[in-house]
């Protein structure tokens, strides 16, 4: 993609898809310019993947900007993805699965602020060549997240407490001050309306 963006002509801007890569990070919420320390092969690529169009933007000019995406879920989230789990079984009245103490903390980004984000990193000029943390504004514990999606469904949810992924850091929280401040970013969807959107969604596809 970065060898056709290079000799494409007038390409305005080339927008990649990041996650965030800090892994095991020191503080919290988190920077870019925060070390990166990826606990996963998944971390890894991404930030490699930030790398070549740094390298790409530096040598030849190709106007690309990194996106660090801090745990995206909403309608139509992949059935992989841990909230189109959580909704299903409790649909169809079956345990969640939780890895590890349910303790492990995220960022939460609903689906229509990352759609904001990239289109103000395509638009924003002065977003060529940068990375930029994109989340939810909050930090949430895992078990305050069933509380609230208990809330939603009106019925208690059985769980099922697993050992811990390998390589799933225990805590991500996104500072998105670079990004309010260049692209104009800020987080509209709070995380229980955002839930809520997710589950009736999760209804219209299984009921």
């Amino acid at each position: 993609m970065l060898e056709a963006a290079k000799d494409a002509p007038n390409l305005q801007k080339l927008v990649y898809a990041s996650s965030s890569i800090y892994g095991n990070a020191e503080s919290f919420p988190t920077n870019e310019n925060a070390c990166p320390q990826s606990v996963s092969p998944y971390g890894i690529t991404k930030l490699a993947g930030e790398r070549l169009c740094g390298l790409y933007y530096k040598n030849f000019g190709v106007p690309t900007t990194s996106l660090r995406y801090f745990t995206v879920y909403g309608p139509r989230q992949r059935p992989d993805m841990a909230f189109h789990k959580f909704f299903k079984s409790i649909l169809f009245d079956e345990a969640i699965s939780i890895f590890g103490d349910g303790l492990q903390t995220r960022d939460f980004t609903f689906i229509s602020d990352c759609v904001a984000a990239n289109l103000a990193a395509a638009e924003v000029a002065e977003a060529a060549g940068e990375v930029f943390n994109i989340g939810g504004g909050s930090r949430v514990v895992l078990k305050e997240v069933i509380d609230t999606i208990e809330r939603i469904v009106d019925r208690p949810i059985r769980i099922d407490f697993t050992e811990a992924a390998r390589g799933d850091a225990p805590h991500t929280s996104a500072d998105v001050s670079k990004a309010q401040k260049i692209l104009g970013y800020q987080p509209q969807v709070p995380l229980e309306e955002g839930l809520r959107r997710e589950s009736e969604c999760i209804q219209s596809l299984y009921s």
